[in-house]
């Protein structure tokens, strides 16, 4: 569209807020922008020399315009948000994001339950949200059992039903966990105070409810109720415990949105600090290209906009760098010279310096790093295909490995959250299994591994994947059902070389999806597990060959030969070693000793 074709529109374009689209020949939107005189801005596309050629060329695809008008500034803020992230023009800022965000939901039902979810519905429900750490919202929610009774039931606890008297208490009420709504033991009214509690909790206003819970214990204390008063007394500590983990500012700056940018010729980089009652609850970076000519100041508006909108953000005051036009009633913006809000800005820049510099370095290196959310989603899609009953979050996969009917050993690699928790691999020497018994040794591995999970009270895992066929993994089964802990965790066979799954007692096999994220999770820690169990047998045997060596000159045993090892680390180092120093080492009976039984091995000439 040239200069002279847009004189002819331009008089149907109102002086008023409102959004404007771009279309080019296709009818494919290639723009969307805001403005609070929409017949101003849309002009000044037209009535001045652009330097860039980004917004020249833009310029020249205009085939057709369309626009929106909206009651303020602020709609105009919201729509084009929504807009841009709707149709993803591609001359608009480009803001690369998570995929997905946990949020804790608040069922829309009689006694609300509260669990975690990734899909945003309109089904009435309040979503608390969204996260930016799946490990952080896991560990809310177990706060919130221990402290704040809820039911986990899925019954109709619906008026006529409870009136009817349907439903009995469960295990849940004996244990403390839920007040029993389901038989009328508890009210619509006490349910709902305990989900205020949860609200302040989640959105980080831990004051409230430690200061609830405190006068709660001395009314318990008054009533000469010491019992009650203690257990009021531990979930007060675990609060406060839980709340010495956050980074808290200082409680008189209330709730803040905090932003930090860094722009470079042609990418942004910004952090996000969520404050809230004086302590950061949550921290997030993102990283944003622009297209056209956009300033710092437009690209920091644009990044604001988002980030409010995707993290349902309340907060009346946002800290900034420098000066920005943010058109959101009842908000004000805040340039800080000194003082806590300058420290808070300062930290936001160390985390965007350090968010570039990880950019940068995976960069160098070629490395393609999945976000926790998207480790998640893998293992929600592994729970679906092989339809678990929990999300697999914790996975150990066993192998064997053996040489020639030497050395029989067995490896554990540990998964957590989609990736390798290396301080939880085990090693097993085998201990019961005399010669080559794959199936025996297999069993022997598991069952040490689950009997001391259990003696020390640790969680088990979700998945346990055994490297092998039905054999290794009905011997695996076998060192479960010992232990009477079968149903508590699922076990599956990965066969070799054809990647088949096998479940305890099928007879036929699953094959999951060659591509799919799940199976290449699966590979990963099979070729984990042959790795570190390959490793760790190599070391194996080539102690075992030394030392047998060492342990068969007559007067030499097994400690002897340890300690020769370990101080000259090898037999032909031993073997080189002047008379003085091995009589230095292990006497001189000892050392005459060996150093016969290597002389009468060398070749005579």
């Amino acid at each position: 569209m040239t200069p002279e074709q847009f004189k002819t529109i331009a008089p149907t374009l109102p002086h008023q807020p409102g959004v404007y689209k771009y279309y080019d020949a296709g009818s494919t939107i290639i723009y969307i922008g805001k403005a609070k005189d929409l017949r101003k801005r849309v002009s000044s596309y037209f009535n001045k020399t652009f330097t860039g050629y980004k917004t020249h060329e833009l310029v020249q695809r205009i085939h057709r315009i369309e626009f929106t008008i909206v009651g303020s500034e602020q709609d105009a803020l919201f729509l084009e948000n929504a807009l841009i992230k709707q149709h993803q023009p591609k001359f608009n800022i480009d803001l690369k994001d998570d995929k997905t965000y946990p949020y804790i939901v608040i069922r829309k039902e009689p006694f609300p339950r509260v669990f975690l979810t990734r899909r945003k519905i309109n089904d009435g429900s309040e979503y608390l949200g969204p996260f930016t750490s799946v490990a952080r919202v896991r560990e809310l929610l177990v706060l919130i059992k221990q402290h704040i009774p809820l039911r986990t039931c899925k019954l109709p606890l619906t008026p006529k039903n409870i009136a009817a008297k349907k439903f009995k208490v469960c295990l849940e009420y004996h244990l403390g966990n839920c007040m029993g709504p389901c038989a009328g033991l508890q009210t619509q009214e006490e349910y709902a105070e305990g989900l205020a509690r949860i609200k302040q909790v989640l959105k980080g206003k831990l004051t409230d409810v430690v200061q609830h819970y405190k006068q709660t214990m001395q009314m318990h204390v008054e009533a000469l109720q010491f019992e009650k008063a203690a257990m009021v007394k531990k979930k007060l500590d675990h609060l406060e415990s839980y709340q010495s983990k956050s980074v808290i500012v200082s409680q008189r700056l209330g709730d803040l949105d905090v932003f930090a940018l860094v722009k470079t010729n042609e990418v942004a980089y910004l952090n996000y600090l969520m404050v809230r009652s004086g302590t950061i609850v949550q921290t997030h970076n993102l990283q944003l290209t622009p297209k056209l000519d956009e300033t710092e100041a437009e690209v920091l508006a644009f990044g604001i906009a988002a980030v409010r909108q995707n993290f349902n953000s309340d907060a009346t005051e946002i800290v900034v760098p420098f000066a920005v036009e943010y058109a959101e009633e009842n908000v004000t913006v805040v340039e800080p010279k000194a003082g806590e809000k300058k420290k808070l800005l300062e930290l936001g820049f160390q985390n965007v310096e350090y968010f570039m510099q990880e950019l940068r370095r995976k960069t160098l290196l070629h490395i393609s790093t999945k976000t926790e959310s998207q480790h998640v989603e893998i293992l929600e899609q592994l729970q679906d295909l092989l339809q678990l009953p929990h999300l697999p979050l914790h996975i150990e996969c066993f192998d064997n490995s053996n040489f020639q009917g030497s050395y029989p050993v067995s490896a554990m690699v540990c998964f957590k959250n989609g990736v390798p928790s290396k301080g939880d691999y085990r090693k097993f020497n085998v201990k019961t299994v005399e010669g080559i018994n794959d199936f025996a040794t297999m069993k022997e591995a598991v069952g040490r591994r689950y009997k001391r999970l259990c003696s020390n009270g640790e969680p088990l895992p979700q998945l346990v994947v055994i490297d092998g066929g039905k054999g290794q993994l009905s011997a695996a089964m076998e060192a479960i059902v010992e232990l009477n802990i079968q149903g508590q965790m699922t076990l599956v066979g990965l066969a070799k070389n054809v990647e088949e799954l096998f479940f305890t007692g099928d007879t036929e096999s699953i094959k999951l999806p060659w591509s799919s994220p799940a199976l290449k999770l699966l590979r990963q820690m099979r070729d984990e597990v042959h790795r570190f169990g390959i490793t760790f047998h190599r070391e194996q045997r080539s102690r075992g060959t030394f030392a047998n060596e060492l342990e068969q000159i007559p007067g030499v045993g097994k400690a002897t030969a340890t300690a020769l090892l370990k101080k000259f680390k090898s037999v032909k180092k031993i073997q080189q070693t002047p008379a003085a120093a091995l009589i230095e080492a292990v006497g001189q009976h000892k050392a005459n000793t060996i150093l016969a039984y290597f002389e009468s091995k060398t070749p005579k000439a």
